[in-house]
């Protein structure tokens, strides 16, 4: 098959760059696994099959890459002429350099919708690379070239298409939105894509990806009834509510570990792994129910210096476990209530 192509030098290399469609693209190429593939080339990474999905989902829903997939032709020398490359449609002719996650969803998506293989993939076609080229160029691109911040895609989920939209994301970035909003816990604390920057704070993507598993469907809030977005605000809004009455003053105190990404994320732990069990047995989401079972005074805050040195995860661990120890529940069963 005969493709019109351009011709682009970048100081060492040159590929072609192109457009083919995507049924070729995913019979022709594969990933050359590194320290599993025993062949020149071989950069890749193990596929995650999650990613894949999420490729497969937003390809059969709306199907923009405008994004090049980065090829290595590893197939017999090719033929140009006249601007137009052949490529042979046989498989294994290129290793993929770049974009094989896209490659395995579009593959996943014409297998549901074969009208998915018609869709025009732009390719940076290289040829020949050895191992050591092909490190370079997919270094460059993952670490050079990085992707945009999450916090921003986030972000932009406001001003987009509602069918691109992860609805759990959607629904735990709505949650964030109102925690951080006027006269709540975190207003002023949620840090958004492009603010001057500041000691203190949680980025929307920390505090997000901490709370999207919990709502998100079949998740925690939902085996226990809890699916409505307002009654979901309103209980995250009742337990930071009464962690920063516990803290009174000292609430929006840059000492605060709770208005710092670990304090977020350990916070969350501890209400998933302990008081959301708490909380249903008492039938009793409430600001007083929550506040009557995790004793804090001023001798016994926790604060950003009890995690000072530790790593994101280990720190984050270490606030749960505080948590756990300021945790004295009250074992009576009542009424359901928020």
């Amino acid at each position: 098959m005969d493709f019109q192509y351009l011709d682009v030098a970048q100081k060492e290399h040159k590929f072609k760059l192109l457009s083919i469609p995507a049924g070729l693209l995913t019979n022709i190429s594969y990933a050359s696994v590194r320290r599993k593939d025993d062949e020149e080339g071989a950069v890749q990474r193990i596929l995650n099959s999650g990613r894949i999905s999420g490729v497969k989902d937003f390809a059969l829903k709306l199907g923009d890459f405008p994004a090049s997939i980065v090829l290595n032709w590893v197939g017999p020398k090719l033929d140009t002429k006249g601007g137009k490359v052949t490529l042979l449609d046989q498989p294994r002719m290129a290793q993929i350099i770049d974009g094989q996650h896209r490659v395995a969803g579009l593959a996943a998506a014409i297998e549901e919708d074969p009208k998915v293989a018609s869709y025009e993939i732009p390719v940076a076609l290289y040829e020949g690379l050895d191992t050591s080229n092909s490190a370079r160029i997919f270094i460059s691109i993952n670490t050079e070239q990085r992707p945009a911040p999450k916090s921003l895609v986030l972000d932009l989920y406001g001003v987009t298409a509602s069918d691109l939209m992860d609805p759990s994301a959607m629904r735990a970035s709505d949650i964030v939105a109102y925690l951080g909003s006027s006269d709540r816990p975190y207003d002023g604390w949620i840090k958004l894509p492009n603010q001057d920057r500041k000691r203190g704070g949680v980025a929307l993507s920390t505090a997000v990806s901490a709370i999207k598993p919990l709502v998100d469907d079949k998740g925690l809030l939902d085996q226990i009834g809890v699916s409505e977005l307002e009654i979901q605000q309103l209980i995250f809004n009742n337990y930071f509510s009464a962690l920063k009455e516990r803290y009174g003053p000292y609430w929006n105190d840059r000492s605060n570990v709770f208005i710092y990404a670990a304090g977020f994320i350990g916070a969350i732990e501890f209400f998933r792994t302990k008081l959301v069990d708490y909380c249903k047995l008492k039938g009793s989401f409430e600001k007083t129910t929550i506040f009557d079972a995790i004793v804090l005074d001023e001798t016994s805050l926790i604060l950003q210096e009890n995690v000072k040195g530790l790593g994101g995860t280990e720190a984050a661990n270490a606030v749960r476990d505080q948590l756990s120890r300021a945790f004295r529940p009250d074992e009576q069963s009542q009424g359901f209530k928020i």
